[in-house]
């Protein structure tokens, strides 16, 4: 190599690195009332004894800056979406426009230009408040640097020492007090306190539809031969009669929705998990009446917590009835489909109190405690209960057994 090549190359070299140690410079901002910013952010904290990652919905009107969190168990759609509900909620209107990264919630596609594909879920969002958004440069954190700022602030102040909490709900209304009572300080730089200052931004916000956005991810699925559907990784069940039908799934961020048609067939609280199981035992009971022989191997009755007079009542209906004592437990159980545990469980109590094992009887006083009457058991009207005849006992026969003579 030449020395005048060489020299280049050192010339070149020098002013890279000289473009690589010359800091960034940046412009001071201004920001009119009314604007906002949405990010989320991680955290601990131990809910009902678990210490778990948490995820933080946070969202920062950099006029004042006021700001509300919220947790969430995962960074999902769901929680994008319930975030903007809750946020809203709290400031009682809709900011002028909400200013995003570059997130997948919201962002299909980045197309040439600088233009965004929305999402479905988002522009549904959208289009329910009616807000513009804005997003910032892919990889240009300082675009949004308020609500990044408030991600970290909540973590050091609203999150130490990490939080004991029995539940989200516990947690989400101490940050939310902790968001109103931030709003007495006066930061560096600002003559009046956040509050003072939140005044202006209440004042630009536009007015909140009357109803929240349905918060949920919607997806179309298909019902297993095994009464199941699959939604996030984890099956749910639903009636056995919607086997191997179409459905929608609305996933919450508290619980699942299963509708077919424009029936609901099926909730279910949210499960977290990965392939996990989330059975509702009264889902299966129509199909185990008629194979009475799967009630001791089904999985979706395995755990299921009832009275300690359930079992009771079965064992003495199959020790009286036999492989028809299973039939007939598992008609007991479907009175669960219509009235509360509480009243069917009373039933049980004074069906075995009065010796009427059977599910005709319990029926029968299911509906005398909803109805609030009396109980009449006819047993001409309950044919599975054992018929029993008692003879009047003469005086002979009870002299005989004490080894007299009558008279």
């Amino acid at each position: 190599m030449s020395a005048s090549g060489a020299s280049r190359r050192a010339r070149c070299s020098c002013r890279w690195r000289t473009r690589r140690a010359t800091p960034k410079v940046f412009v001071p901002l201004a920001h009119p009332p009314g604007h906002a910013q949405v990010d989320f952010g991680e955290a601990v904290a131990v809910i009902a004894g678990e210490r778990r990652k948490i995820h933080l919905f946070c969202l920062d009107l950099p006029h004042s800056d006021a700001c509300f969190v919220k947790a969430y168990p995962a960074e999902r759609l769901e929680a994008f979406l319930d975030g903007h509900n809750a946020a809203f909620a709290f400031l009682g209107g809709v900011p002028c426009s909400v200013l995003y990264d570059n997130t997948k919630l919201a962002v299909a596609r980045i197309l040439g230009g600088g233009e965004r594909q929305r999402t479905r879920a988002f522009a549904e969002l959208q289009s329910h408040y009616l807000f513009p958004d804005r997003f910032g440069r892919p990889g240009k954190g300082n675009d949004k640097g308020k609500v990044e700022g408030l991600v970290g602030y909540a973590r050091r102040n609203f999150l130490v020492p990490i939080p004991t909490v029995a539940s989200f709900a516990d947690l989400n209304a101490r940050l939310e007090q902790r968001c109103l009572d931030r709003l007495n300080d006066r930061l560096r730089g600002h003559a009046e306190s956040i509050g003072e200052r939140l005044e202006r931004d209440l004042t630009a916000l536009q007015p909140r539809p009357a109803t929240a956005h349905d918060a949920c991810d919607r997806r179309p699925a298909r019902v297993s031969s095994l009464a199941l559907v699959r939604y996030d990784r984890n099956d749910h069940s639903v009636p056995t009669a919607y086997g191997h039908r179409p459905v929608l799934v609305r996933g919450y961020v508290e619980e699942v929705v299963i509708a077919c048609g424009a029936e609901i067939i099926a909730r279910h609280p949210r499960s977290y998990a990965r392939e996990d199981f989330v059975f509702d035992p009264l889902h299966y009971l129509a199909l185990l009446e008629h194979k009475p022989a799967a009630l001791d191997q089904a999985a979706p009755l395995q755990g299921w917590d009832l009275p300690e007079a359930f079992a009771t009542l079965r064992r003495l209906l199959e020790a009286r009835l036999g492989k028809n004592g299973k039939r007939d437990y598992v008609q007991v159980l479907r009175l669960l489909e219509t009235f509360p545990l509480e009243d069917v469980a009373a039933a049980v109590r004074e069906a075995l109190r009065l010796g009427a094992i059977g599910f005709d009887a319990v029926k029968h006083l299911v509906l005398c405690r909803i109805e609030r009457r009396p109980p009449k058991l006819d047993l001409a009207a309950c044919p599975y209960l054992p018929r029993v005849t008692v003879a009047t006992t003469s005086a002979r026969a009870h002299l005989a057994l004490l080894g007299g003579t009558a008279a």
